[in-house]
């Protein structure tokens, strides 16, 4: 319809222009809520759990793939059964978060690492289907063939119930990852009976997707193949705009990867570039994610508001949950008041302290004897993780960011005690 009064022609032409920015609000969100997505989830399905997610990222994939390879020089491979973005780590040195077992939680350790990768290797070449012992004595036969394997301490024998679950829980990895889809029979029960078998057919495009280096292990020498490194290194940059460009794609890796960047892990150009170009380099993180940057005197972190992009949440519930909240309100304290670094019997000491305290709202095995030896270890691990400590030999030393939390009493509901909730603060640096 075409009109001539200039009034209604200035009517129209607002209404689509509030349109047209409801529009673009709307399609910015959903492109930040992706981006978060792949931070979290770099590999993504078309059906299960992350269907909604896969279609999110599918529809906004050319965008997403730009802007990744842009910002952070990451490769998205968007194809019809599998998204994968494939991500360069910051710190290959960083073994705060492993991998873990799906069902129990329990960490990678190299042995674990090790056979998951030759598992890898065995099903790319065997075929669309394969049983549990089949697999067994594919990875036991190439494990023979080189003697450095037993040298270093990675084996499998089915006699031994330690090594039978270790692999069981490489395929329970493998599974949850979508490489290996189970048909028939359980793995679980592996564990408790050499015997015991299982049916899986193999996702070739799924499998195809999990390694992630930008060198084929392969293409390296037995040498090369000692350092990992090389397997996702970059030639080093000569000139200057080489340099700056490597600089800003370490700085924004870190930012987007690690929970918090303190500026002493920086090197001196990192450092200098940082603060000439941090206002653009946060401008355009949050642009394209939505995560909000907090600065401090003593480095960076890029909050998630959402509390879609993270993995390891603080605080949780649970005993564990509860107990490491408790201790991290501990630690700030601690370091508010000057301190330096903790030992591992004082932090022992006050996590004895804490179970007595709350042991009647926690589980059970937390009032048995020795349960701060148990429990204190997956604390400190998850501290480290979300870069609130930093664990050296039998000390503990709190970072600033550990004065993000703190504890608060909430108000009482009904009869009972009072109940302790979580106050999330902004940075306490400085």
């Amino acid at each position: 319809m075409i009109t001539r009064n200039p009034s209604i022609r200035s009517r129209l032409q607002e209404r689509s222009h509030r349109l047209r920015e409801e529009v673009d609000a709307s399609v910015r969100a959903e492109r930040q809520q992706a981006t978060r997505t792949l931070l979290r989830r770099p590999l993504l399905f078309p059906e299960g759990p992350t269907a909604s997610e896969f279609a999110r990222v599918r529809r906004h994939g050319s965008y997403l793939a730009e802007w990744f390879a842009h910002h952070a020089a990451w490769t998205l491979s968007i194809g019809p059964e599998v998204i994968r973005l494939r991500k360069t780590p910051a710190d290959p040195e960083d073994a705060t978060r492993p991998a873990t077992d799906p069902k129990s939680g329990e960490p990678f350790n190299r042995r674990r690492y090790a056979l998951f990768c030759i598992a890898l290797g065995v099903l790319e070449r065997g075929d669309r289907q394969i049983t549990l012992g089949t697999l067994v004595e594919q990875m036991s036969a190439l494990l023979a063939s080189e003697p450095e394997f037993e040298a270093c301490g990675v084996f499998l024998d089915r006699e031994k119930q330690s090594s039978r679950r270790d692999l069981v829980l490489v395929l329970r990895l493998l599974v949850e990852l979508g490489a290996l889809r189970r048909v028939q029979g359980d793995e679980d029960s592996f564990v408790r009976n050499r015997e015991s078998d299982a049916l899986y057919n193999v996702e070739r495009a799924r499998l195809a997707a999990l390694p992630a280096g930008n060198r084929s292990p392969s293409l390296l020498s037995a040498e090369e193949t000692l350092v990992h490194r090389k397997l996702i290194d970059a030639p080093a940059p000569s000139a200057r705009d080489a340099q700056n460009r490597a600089f800003r794609l370490g700085l924004i890796r870190r930012l987007l990867d690690n929970p918090v960047l303190y500026f002493e892990d920086l090197s001196d150009g990192e450092r200098a570039y940082l603060e000439s170009q941090r206002t653009f380099i946060l401008r355009d993180l949050e642009d394209g994610t939505g995560l909000v940057p907090e600065v401090r005197a003593e480095g960076i972190a890029l909050c998630d508001l959402f509390g879609d992009a993270t993995d390891i949440g603080l605080p949780e519930e649970g005993t564990e949950g509860h107990l490491t909240l408790l201790l991290a309100t501990w630690m700030a304290d601690h370091l508010r008041r000057g301190g330096g670094t903790l030992t591992l019997k004082d932090t022992l000491a006050e996590t004895r302290k804490l179970i007595s305290q709350h042991a009647r709202h926690w589980r059970k095995d937390a009032s048995e004897e020795g349960a701060e030896k148990r429990l204190l270890p997956d604390v400190l691990e998850r501290l480290e993780g979300l870069g609130l400590v930093r664990l050296e030999g039998d000390g503990i030393l709190p970072y600033p960011a550990i004065g993000r939390y703190a504890l608060a009493e909430a108000p009482e509901e009904g009869r009972g005690s009072s109940k302790t909730a979580a106050e999330n603060r902004t940075f306490d640096f400085s």
